[in-house]
């Protein structure tokens, strides 16, 4: 089920699927508990992001490709960093360049496959990760490179928890519509022009592997997103490099979970 999160006429938080233009058929229940079609249809005011996550990891270094562009060795273990959760934005919801930020602007675009947990999840076995995912959705995990490379010690939270930094949506694929997570087409679009293109195929650690061994000693509580790092292709490993600016246009596309469209400011 495709199950989209929006805000209605009342400005009442709804959950729907079957949207068309600018309507879906309302759910009743929630993401924890299961859904349930009313039969109504209600027009959707605005799209929200398909959850609030109690918290994000992100896993960098994770396609190989993208090792390669960027010089890195293959990681033996993931590389785990976290955003704030107050960065997570919906489906053309603006992507604001901020002001710590500008000198100099080197603001990254990276397309990625997200997972949502639907039950709380630890010390989970690699065969029994997947029963603990409520959906998949596409992602951007913005990057404020000059932020990255020297801000923190050289450790990646604060150059990628700036607000609007983690658009997520357009809304949460069920996993009975995604039967293998680790073998879906990724692209990014700039401007029309294709910046990232790829396979999940080409991830070093499996979905699978990510759930299990961020579990390990550690609970992953229901709503925490995932984050399984990005395709090559991003901007910074360009020549030359290509990062964002106000009027830009993204458009994030992942196989059977749909487009991901944020436009900067």
């Amino acid at each position: 089920m495709h199950i989209l999160r929006f805000m209605d006429d009342t400005n009442e938080v709804c959950y729907g699927t079957d949207f068309r233009e600018d309507r879906a058929l309302l759910l009743s229940g929630d993401l924890f508990t299961g859904f349930h079609k009313t039969g109504e249809v209600i027009k959707v005011k605005k799209i929200l992001s398909p959850v609030t996550p109690p918290a994000v990891f992100c896993i960098g270094i994770n396609y190989r490709a993208h090792a390669a562009e960027t010089g890195m060795q293959l990681p033996d273990y993931p590389v785990v960093f976290m955003k704030n959760p107050a960065s997570v934005i919906g489906h053309r919801m603006p992507i604001v360049l901020p002001a710590s930020c500008r000198d100099p602007l080197q603001v990254d675009y990276e397309v990625e496959l997200a997972v949502i947990i639907g039950k709380s999840a630890k010390n989970v076995p690699v065969e029994k990760a997947l029963d603990h995912v409520a959906g998949y959705a596409v992602a951007n995990d913005v990057s404020a490179r000059t932020w990255q490379a020297n801000a923190g010690a050289r450790q990646w939270i604060r150059g990628k928890s700036f607000d609007t930094f983690c658009p997520l949506g357009p809304m949460l694929v069920t996993p009975e519509d995604v039967p293998d997570p680790d073998k879906l087409a990724i692209r990014c679009v700039l401007n029309g022009q294709v910046m990232q293109d790829s396979n999940t195929s080409d991830m070093i650690f499996s979905t699978r592997e990510l759930i299990s061994y961020l579990s390990e000693d550690t609970t992953l509580l229901p709503g925490t997103v995932i984050l399984t790092g990005t395709p090559s292709g991003v901007g910074f490993t360009r020549n030359p490099p290509v990062f964002l600016k106000p009027g830009d246009e993204l458009e994030m596309t992942i196989e059977g979970l749909g487009t991901l469209i944020n436009t900067v400011q």
